[in-house]
Parts: C-alpha cells; structure tokens; sequence
C-alpha cells in the first residue's frame, strides 16, 4: 500500500472520527449552554406581582428606626424610617401615628387610611376590608390627598369611592405579600388598641 492509498483509506475514517466529535461538540455546547440560561432563570430576582391601575410604587425605602417624628414624601407614608414599636393591625376611629403604621408596613400590614368626613357608610365598607385579617390596619387620616389610600411597603392604591373594586384585590395581594421586608413578623403586641379587629 502508497503513502497516498493509505491516506485516502484514512481520510473516511478521519471524516467520520471528525464528524463524530463535532456533533458531541455540538450537543455538549448546547447542554451547557441549556444549562446556564437555566440558572440564570432560577437566580433572577422575582417579577412584581402585577401592579393594579392607579396603584404607584416606591423604592429604596429605608428601613431605620428612629422615635423623633419624621417628613414622608407620600402621605400617608409608604415606608421609611419609623418607630422601633409597630402599630398593632386592626380598626381605629382615630388616626394613626405615622411611624407606628410604617413599622406595621415593614411586617406585612395594608393600611386604609381615609379621609374623616368619610360618609358612614363608606368607613363601614372600609372596616369590613379588616375584619378576619389580622395584617390590615384601618384608621382615618386628616388631609388625606385622595378619599381613601390602600398602602403595603412600597406600594400604594389611592382612590375616590371605599367600594372601589381594587381595595379588597390589593388587600389580597399586599397583606402579607411579596413586598413585605420581614416576612412573618406580627401585627399584634405592639402599641394601640383597635376597636375592632
């Protein structure tokens, strides 16, 4: 056998050996490829639960605590420096101290604030968002910009009318939800005594 008859026998062989490697290439690039989109899906932070019409959020809300009185930028607060003692969830006739119900927040509480000449009727629908929930904190709130404002950490839904059909959604979604900075804390034993609960 030639040089060159040996060479053209090994040439199939070497195209095969070739074409061989090349699909273990393939497939071995595309696993790893496969593998790291996966990863990178599994450590992404979480999307927002859906944001309802009218609803605005805020961010890098500080968490400190401090007892002097403090200037929100939203009102009524949607987080920020508050007090070290949270305000305990349930029904008020009075307002709120605001660094209490910001504290309320920070555990996982929606707070409905609403204006105080509020109809009865009205106050009465906004209590009954409270009552079997144990994370919702319902008190009026003088020069209250809007009617009523649902407000979680972060994240707040003004509106005109207490039947609005987004204040039980948002109550739903918020109390205790996603945005919440200390998941399973309490709204009870702190300072406060609701009405109701």
């Amino acid at each position: 056998m030639t040089k060159a008859s040996s060479r053209a026998a090994a040439s199939p062989r070497r195209s095969k050996m070739s074409s061989s490697n090349l699909w273990w290439i393939v497939i071995l690039g595309g696993g790893a490829v496969v593998t790291v989109v996966i990863i990178l899906l599994l450590l992404a932070p979480q999307p927002p639960v859906g944001m309802l019409d009218g609803m605005v959020a805020y961010n890098n809300l500080s968490r400190d605590h401090s007892e002097v009185p403090q200037q929100y930028a939203q009102t009524p607060p949607a987080g920020g420096v508050h007090s070290s003692v949270w305000q305990n969830c349930g029904i008020y006739d009075q307002p709120v101290r605001n660094e209490n119900a910001v504290h309320s927040l920070e555990h996982g509480a929606v707070w409905i604030a609403y204006r105080p000449d509020l109809p009865a009727a009205a106050v009465e629908t906004l209590r009954g968002l409270a009552r079997g929930h144990d994370h919702v904190l319902v008190a009026p709130y003088p020069d209250l910009p809007q009617a009523v404002v649902a407000t979680a950490w972060g994240l707040q839904l003004p509106v005109e009318d207490a039947s609005d059909q987004r204040l039980p959604v948002f109550v739903a979604r918020y109390e205790k939800g996603p945005q919440t900075p200390e998941p399973g804390a309490v709204c009870s034993g702190g300072i406060g005594t609701p009405i109701s609960n």
